[in-house]
């Protein structure tokens, strides 16, 4: 398999990887704090919370983050995906550095609506005594509208994970590129690298912490300030 030459590169920052771990680990938690029985709902909008801050973080670090993990860097527009679809796995258009034309548009689609997802979730309510942070904001058939659709877009997010996983594992065991490992050490072997492709160099996590406690003040101010509410109206 591909991927055992020494040349390999550093070409996820660790923010990046932290970012994408933390994201699996907030959408399945947010998945099961609404599956199991029991009262889970405080640990679903917690849930919601770290889905919210996390996909808010790396939207603004594709402005702000490392060469790799910014969005100029990989969205292309519809020529750039057809040329690296017709290219040969092994030819240089087909080697590309930090994600491919179609795994970016992937992350766009996931990342649109995980934030959006979430943002549903904070006007929701469990449609028996549990409600959003922000239920009262909105009416409560303003709510119940909101908590359908957030029911309905989990389901595509569902059907999207599906897909980028399937992708994944096809990329692994046919294409003999792996794409997850990357993500977890950084690294990508030389032998998927275009020629003359360099290190990313300092990871900036210092300026990912402080986006995240600048995110994550402005949800705390959001939350706090918020109406107070009940489902019933009393």
């Amino acid at each position: 398999m591909a991927g055992t030459d020494d040349g390999a590169r550093r070409v996820w920052d660790l923010p990046v990887r932290l970012m994408h771990w933390g994201l699996v680990l907030a959408v399945t938690g947010a998945w099961l704090t609404r599956e199991l029985e029991g009262d889970w709902f405080a640990w679903h909008t917690r849930c919601g919370y770290a889905v919210l801050l996390i996909a808010a973080t790396r939207i603004v670090w594709g402005f702000v983050g490392t060469r790799h993990a910014r969005f100029g860097d990989f969205v292309r527009g519809p020529r750039a995906i057809l040329h690296y679809l017709r290219a040969d796995k092994d030819a240089a258009g087909a080697r590309i550095v930090g994600h491919n034309p179609l795994g970016a548009l992937m992350v766009l689609a996931l990342l649109t609506m995980l934030l959006a997802q979430a943002v549903l979730g904070l006007f929701a309510n469990d449609q028996v005594m549990s409600t959003g942070p922000l239920f009262g904001h909105v009416d409560a058939a303003t709510s119940d509208r909101l908590t359908t659709l957030h029911k309905q877009l989990f389901d595509v997010i569902v059907a999207a994970i599906a897909i980028h996983v399937a992708a994944a594992l096809f990329y692994l065991w046919v294409r003999r590129e792996n794409l997850i490992l990357p993500m977890i050490t950084g690294r990508k072997p030389g032998s998927l690298l275009p020629p003359g492709a360099g290190d990313i160099g300092p990871s900036r996590t210092l300026l990912a912490l402080a986006i995240v406690a600048a995110l994550g003040a402005l949800l705390w101010w959001v939350v706090a300030t918020a109406p107070e509410a009940s489902l019933f109206g009393f």
